[in-house]
């Protein structure tokens, strides 16, 4: 850990003592916040809640003179919580690197806010504490907007011969593929829970059975996946199981609702609807075939 984490999360006479001379910046914080939420990269954590405890720390930049007690010109307490429920909310995650890191830089976009120390724990794993610490500045949450994903083009094939006219379509602009499951036999089971995911796998092997159609195509499980795909020029073809298992809450409908849901994700700028009708949709939609 840092000088300046250790001095961030210390106590104030501690950290007033180890700043002195210098001109330490204002800072707001959150202490022991506490959320009960499902994170975990292993099989046993999935379905099962677990408290975490949140400690925040923001350097904020000098308020506007004189102040005079108005709320709206200082960076709220609550701010810190929301970015930590936005979160939270946004998917289910692996790694509690993964949640601070989004969390600082959430709490970055704040104007007022200049720097952000996080340090989460897990407090359930037994007499003692697991947990992470980062720190994250302005600069840093330039660069990552400096590298914010391109908006794609979200396209939903019902059948692999229309690979062609897709991506004729889609332009120059980065292309995901969404590919209807193949006509295999799905086993069927009582568990919701397990017959979902079953119909989700088969939808991924969907789109492997389109990606071998063209050396263009990748298939991509995951946001990091996409994100380099589409950086890279490449085509990308959905394979949905992870993500949609991770998501909250988590999405329904078959591939065609999963295609026009995750274009609402990525945040595309048209939907591509290839060999069937296509469905009410908040984004631009054309059909094709």
């Amino acid at each position: 850990m840092t000088s300046d984490t250790s001095h961030a999360f210390d106590q104030l006479e501690a950290r007033a003592a180890a700043m002195a001379g210098a001109d330490p910046a204002d800072r707001i914080s959150v202490r022991n916040y506490v959320v009960e939420v499902e994170i975990g990269a292993f099989a046993q954590e999935r379905g099962l809640l677990q408290n975490l405890r949140f400690n925040i720390v923001v350097e904020v930049a000098p308020v506007p003179q004189p102040l005079d007690d108005d709320v709206d010109l200082i960076l709220s307490y609550d701010r810190l919580t929301e970015a930590v429920g936005h979160e939270l909310r946004a998917e289910r995650l692996n790694l509690l690197e993964t949640l601070a890191d989004r969390v600082a830089l959430r709490i970055l976009r704040e104007p007022l806010a200049t720097r952000a120390f996080v340090r989460i724990e897990k407090i359930d794993r037994g007499p003692y504490d697991l947990g992470v610490e980062i720190v994250r500045s302005k600069p840093v949450l330039a660069q990552m907007t400096a590298r914010d994903a391109p908006r794609p083009v979200v396209a939903y094939l019902s059948d692999p011969g229309y690979l062609a006219e897709v991506i004729v379509a889609a332009g120059a602009a980065p292309l995901i593929l969404v590919a209807a499951a193949p006509g295999l036999a799905v086993p069927h089971s009582a568990s919701a829970v397990a017959q979902r995911q079953m119909d989700l796998l088969a939808m991924d092997q969907g789109a492997w059975q389109l990606a071998a159609k063209d050396a263009r195509c990748f298939v991509v499980a995951t946001r990091t996946e996409l994100d380099w795909t589409m950086r890279a020029g490449e085509i990308s073809v959905w394979a949905p199981a992870r993500i949609v298992r991770d998501a909250v809450p988590a999405p329904g409908g078959d591939a065609l609702a999963l295609a026009v849901w995750l274009a609402g994700q990525m945040q595309a700028v048209e939907v591509l609807v290839a060999g069937v009708d296509a469905p009410e949709c908040a984004i631009p939609l054309r059909r094709l075939g």
